[in-house]
C-alpha cells in the first residue's frame, strides 16, 4: 500500500478545488472570446495561480504541524515546494513547445484558446493516470525507481546536447503520418476540426495542432512524473505538486509567448535539473540527498539559467535539430 498524508477528505477537497479552479480559469480567460489575452491579464492571473500554490503549501504545513510535528510538516512542505518548482519549470518548457507548434501552423491567437484548454485538460488527465500507475509500481517494485532515475539521466543528457537546437516539425513522425492518412485543408475554418468539401470530409489544421499538442502532453507527462517521484513517493504530494504546476498554464502561456527567445538558457537548466534528480534516484541506496539540499540545488540551477538568459543575448542562428 501507499504511504500518504492524504486522507479521503483531503483528496475530495483537492479534487473539488481543481474543478472549480479550471472553471474559473476558463471563464476568466474566455470572457472576451475572439480577443487576445493581454500581457497584463496573463501576468495577474499567473501571480494568482502561483500564490494559491504557496497558500496551499502554508495550509499543508499548518495541518501537518497540528496533527504530527514541526519537523514532519517542514519535510512534507519542502517536498511539495520542490516538486512544484520542478514541475512548474517543466511546464514552462511545455509552453515553449506549444508556441513552436502554434507558430509552425500559424494558429491565430483567437484559435489558440481552445487548443490550450484541450492541452491542459489532457495534461491533467494524463498526470493523474501516470501518477496512480507510478505510485503503484513504486509501492510494488521499489527497483522501478532506478529505471526512473536512468530514464531522467538519459533524458537530461539528450536535452543538454540538443538544448538550443531548432526542431523541424516537417520531419516529425506524427505529422508525417497524419498527412499521409487524413485529407487536410490548407486553411482554418474557425474553431472547427473538420469540414466538408464537395461531399468529402476534410480535417482542418486545428485538428493537426490539437493532435500534436496531445502527443506533447504525453511526452512531458512521461518526463515529469518520474522527476517528482525522485523527490517524494507520497501520491498526495506528487499529485498536488503536479496539478498546481499545471493550473494557470494558459495564463502563463500568454505571458511568456512573447518572451520565449529571452529564456534560451532555460533548456540547459531543465536538462541539469533532470540529470540531478535522475542521479539522486540512482544513488539513493548509497546516499540519500536531503530534500532541503535538493530544493536548493533546483532553485540555484533554474535561477542561474534565467539570469544568464537575461544577461547573454541568444544566438540568432541556432543549430538545427
Amino acid at each position: 500500500m501507499f504511504e500518504t498524508i492524504g486522507n479521503t477528505w483531503m483528496w475530495i477537497g483537492f479534487a473539488i478545488f481543481v474543478v472549480v479552479a479550471l472553471a474559473i480559469d476558463l471563464l476568466v480567460l474566455d470572457k472576451k472570446k475572439g480577443e487576445k489575452v493581454t500581457s497584463k491579464e496573463a501576468a495577474i492571473w499567473s501571480l494568482i495561480w502561483i500564490s494559491l500554490s504557496f497558500v496551499f503549501a502554508a495550509l499543508l504545513w499548518w495541518y501537518l504541524n497540528a496533527n504530527y510535528d514541526a519537523a514532519f510538516a517542514k519535510l512534507k512542505t519542502t517536498e511539495f515546494l520542490t516538486g512544484y518548482l520542478i514541475e512548474k519549470s517543466l511546464s514552462v518548457d511545455n509552453i515553449f513547445v506549444f508556441l513552436m507548434i502554434f507558430t509552425f501552423f500559424a494558429v491565430p491567437p483567437e484559435f489558440q484558446r481552445r487548443t490550450l484548454v484541450i492541452g491542459i485538460i489532457g495534461a491533467i488527465i494524463l498526470r493523474v493516470l501516470l501518477i496512480l500507475v507510478g505510485a503503484w509500481l513504486v509501492a510494488q517494485f521499489h527497483w522501478v525507481l532506478y529505471i526512473f532515475g536512468a530514464f531522467l539521466l538519459i533524458t537530461g543528457l539528450k536535452m543538454l546536447i540538443f538544448a538550443n537546437a531548432t526542431p523541424d516539425l516537417n520531419t516529425n513522425f506524427l505529422l508525417k503520418w497524419i498527412r499521409g492518412h487524413f485529407k487536410l485543408t490548407d486553411e482554418y475554418h474557425g474553431e472547427q476540426l473538420t469540414t466538408v468539401k464537395n461531399g468529402v470530409k476534410y480535417f482542418t489544421p486545428l485538428f493537426v495542432v490539437i493532435a500534436m499538442v496531445a502527443i506533447t502532453d504525453v511526452v512531458f507527462a512521461v518526463d515529469s512524473i518520474p522527476a517528482v517521484f525522485a523527490i517524494t513517493q507520497d501520491p498526495f504530494i506528487v499529485m498536488t505538486s503536479n496539478i498546481f504546476a499545471i493550473l494557470g498554464l494558459r495564463a502563463l502561456y500568454f505571458l511568456l509567448a512573447d518572451l520565449a527567445e529571452r529564456f534560451h538558457f532555460l533548456s540547459y537548466g531543465l536538462a541539469l535539473v533532470l540529470m540531478f534528480v535522475g542521479t539522486k534516484m540512482l544513488i539513493v541506496e548509497f546516499y540519500k540527498i536531503p530534500i532541503f539540499i535538493s530544493l536548493g540545488v533546483v532553485v540555484t540551477i533554474l535561477a542561474s539559467a534565467v539570469l544568464l538568459s537575461w544577461l547573454i543575448k541568444p544566438n540568432p542562428n541556432p543549430p538545427p535539430n
